[in-house]
C-alpha cells in the first residue's frame, strides 16, 4: 500500500483494557502490590502511531465511570483522538500480567468476560461517522474473537473503509485464550476481503487463515527463510493482499530473543527479510503492535517495502526495552536506532 502524498489520518477499533502486574518479576501468588496501566492492541497501536507524528484515533466503547475516563486520559495524554469512543456498559476488561524471566515465560490472566466492548451493539458504532476524515483503518484478530457484537462492529467498519477507498490494516493476533482455531478461521478469513495490508505471525497465519510456515522452529530458534518467503507472497496470492508483513521472533529464552521480519507486496519481485536483533527482554507485551504502528506509519510516509520493515522492525525492538504496552518512543529515537546499527550506545 503506497501513500498519496496526502497525510493520512489512522483510526483503529478494537479493547481498551486495566492492566494489573506484580513489580519487577514477582508472581502473582507472591506479591502484595500491582501496577496499575492500560493497553490493548488497536489503542497501543493508535498511541505508538501518535508519538510518530501522525494522526491517530482510537475507537472502543468505555464504561461511564472513573476506570474508563483514567483511560480516555491516557490515551489523549499522547495526542490520541477519543472522539470515537462510545461510553456506557458494565466494565472495563481487565487483564494481570506476570513477566517472565529466564526459561519461566510471561503469563497472562484475562479478566475481560462482559466488558463493555464485549457487549456492544453494533449499531452504536456508525462506520460513516467514525471514518470521516480517515484515510486509514486498523483493526486486529482480537476484536472479533470477543463476541458477535464487536465482530459484526469490526466487518461493518472495515467493509466501509474499503468502500470508501480507506486503506485497511489487519494483524491477525491470534489468542487461544479467547478462541479457538476453527473459530478464528471462521470469522477471519471472511473479512480479509477488505484487508490491503496483513501483519501477523507463524502462529496467526495458521490459526486465523489456516496458511503455515514450513520447516520452521521458532521455539528453538530455528527460521526457515525459504518457507516464510512462500507463506507471505502466497497469502497475497490467496486472500489478494496488497502487502504482507510477518514478524519472526526467534526465542531462545523469555528474557532473550531475535527479533526481524519479512515483507512482501504484490508489486515486489521478492520478499524482503529485514535486519535482526538480539534483544534482552523488559516487557514483550505491545511489541507486535509497535511493530504493526511503525509499518503503517512508513507506508503513509512513502517508504519503499524495505525502509518501511527495517523501520518497524527498529521501533518494536526499541518497545522490548519498555515497561508496560506502550511503545514511548519518537520518530527520532528510532531513526537514530537504524543509523546506529542497534549498537544501543549512551546518548550524551
Amino acid at each position: 500500500m503506497r501513500a498519496d502524498g496526502k497525510a493520512k489520518k489512522v483510526m483503529t477499533f478494537g479493547e481498551i483494557m486495566l492492566r494489573l502486574s506484580p513489580p519487577g518479576h514477582e508472581r502473582l501468588q507472591q506479591t502484595s502490590e500491582l501496577r496499575m496501566s492500560f493497553g490493548g492492541g488497536e489503542a497501543n497501536v493508535a498511541t505508538s502511531l501518535a508519538l510518530l507524528g501522525h494522526e491517530a484515533g482510537f475507537c472502543t466503547k468505555l464504561p461511564t465511570n472513573d476506570l474508563g475516563d483514567a483511560a480516555i486520559q491516557q490515551l489523549r495524554r499522547f495526542g490520541v483522538d477519543t472522539s470515537a469512543i462510545a461510553r456506557g456498559g458494565p466494565r472495563i476488561g481487565v487483564y494481570f500480567l506476570e513477566t517472565g524471566a529466564s526459561q519461566r515465560p510471561s503469563k497472562v490472566v484475562y479478566d475481560r468476560a462482559g466488558s463493555s466492548i464485549a457487549t456492544i451493539d453494533p449499531d452504536e458504532i456508525d462506520p460513516e461517522r467514525v471514518l470521516d476524515g480517515i484515510g486509514w483503518f486498523h483493526f486486529t484478530g482480537i476484536t472479533p474473537s470477543l463476541g458477535a457484537g464487536p465482530a459484526e462492529a469490526t466487518r461493518r467498519l472495515a467493509a466501509a473503509a474499503k468502500r470508501r477507498g480507506i486503506a485497511v490494516t489487519c494483524d491477525l493476533n491470534f489468542r487461544a485464550k479467547l478462541w479457538t482455531p476453527d473459530e478464528a478461521r471462521a470469522a477471519m478469513r471472511p473479512l480479509m476481503e477488505h484487508v490491503d495490508v496483513c501483519i501477523c505471525n507463524e502462529e496467526d497465519a495458521d490459526r486465523c487463515l489456516g496458511a503455515a510456515a514450513k520447516a520452521s522452529d521458532v521455539e528453538r530458534g530455528q527460521l526457515d527463510r525459504e518457507g516464510y518467503a512462500a507463506l507471505s507472497t502466497a497469502l497475497i496470492e490467496e486472500f489478494s493482499f496488497e502487502t504482507v508483513a510477518i514478524t519472526l521472533r526467534e526465542s531462545i529464552s523469555a528474557s532473550r530473543n531475535l527479533w526481524s521480519a519479512v515483507i512482501a507486496q504484490r508489486d515486489q519481485q521478492d520478499p524482503y527479510f529485514s535486519s535482526k536483533y538480539d534483544i534482552q527482554i523488559v516487557d514483550r507485551v505491545g511489541g507486535g503492535d509497535s511493530f504493526a504502528a511503525g509499518l503503517i506509519a512508513s507506508l503513509i510516509d512513502g517508504r519503499d517495502a524495505a525502509d518501511a520493515l527495517e523501520f518497524a522492525v527498529a521501533a518494536s525492538c526499541l518497545k522490548h526495552s519498555i515497561p508496560g504496552d506502550l511503545n514511548l518512543v519518537t520518530r527520532e529515537e528510532v531513526e537514530k536506532l537504524l543509523e546506529s546499527g542497534g549498537t544501543g550506545r549512551v546518548e550524551r
